[in-house]
């Protein structure tokens, strides 16, 4: 009787340290989130995994990447983002669950992963602070990482951020570095096609990075020119 008592007792403490530690380690998620609310990201997680992957075959590599004010980004790219990656983000809560109802359809259909429904708030939470890896656990923790990023920021700080940090070619991540490697101009001077051709970039940058002009993504960017006056943006 005595052992089962000790037995559930260190069972409890065990517990409680348990949750103190995961508190403790959702905590340090929260302090990044309210500090990146004033202060811009020098760097990601996912930025830090592709330098690291370049630097395997180049000691010498660099990521191309400078970051610009949300005023200095054409509104042209911001409605083509929208419109090709989240047509839904200025009005949901960090999660579009009829996109993910829809994907998880379609990836029944296909028999393999083909659409994953994350909204652009979900996919800003995994390039901040986590691996590509599709595990169970990567998956809970970038949704408690949506619901802090959806609490602390406004939707103009979320796509700002955004726009800024993904990637959009081998080596080359946000607007402004993605529009100079393409297109020679600034992020401000992106117009609707050169915004749209950017957009259909990112589901596979690296891989639609190195054919810009194939005729699958001009397709897909006639396809987002037609969408994109519909696209509402902060």
């Amino acid at each position: 009787m005595k052992s089962l008592k000790s037995f559930w007792h260190w069972s409890r403490l065990g517990l409680a340290v348990l949750v103190l530690l995961l508190l403790a380690w959702q905590g340090w998620y929260l302090g990044w989130v309210v500090w990146w609310k004033f202060v811009n990201p020098a760097t990601t997680s996912f930025m830090s995994l592709r330098l690291d992957e370049l630097r395997e075959k180049d000691p010498r590599a660099e990521l191309k990447r400078q970051w610009v004010p949300y005023e200095r980004i054409s509104v042209q790219l911001k409605r083509a983002v929208v419109a090709a990656e989240d047509a839904k983000f200025s009005d949901h809560e960090g999660f579009d669950w009829e996109g993910i109802q829809k994907a998880l359809e379609k990836n029944q259909r296909k028999g393999k992963v083909v659409a994953g429904g994350s909204t652009i708030t979900q996919q800003l939470a995994k390039n901040l602070f986590l691996s590509a890896d599709k595990t169970p656990w990567r998956k809970a923790q970038e949704a408690v990482i949506t619901l802090m990023l959806e609490a602390v920021w406004d939707k103009r700080r979320i796509l700002e951020i955004y726009l800024n940090v993904v990637e959009w070619g081998s080596g080359v991540f946000g607007a402004e570095a993605a529009a100079r490697h393409y297109y020679g101009v600034s992020a401000a001077q992106l117009s609707a096609e050169q915004a749209a051709r950017l957009a259909v970039l990112l589901p596979n940058p690296r891989k639609f990075g190195r054919l810009p002009n194939s005729p699958y993504l001009a397709e897909r960017t006639q396809i987002i020119l037609g969408r994109m006056n519909a696209a509402v943006v902060p």
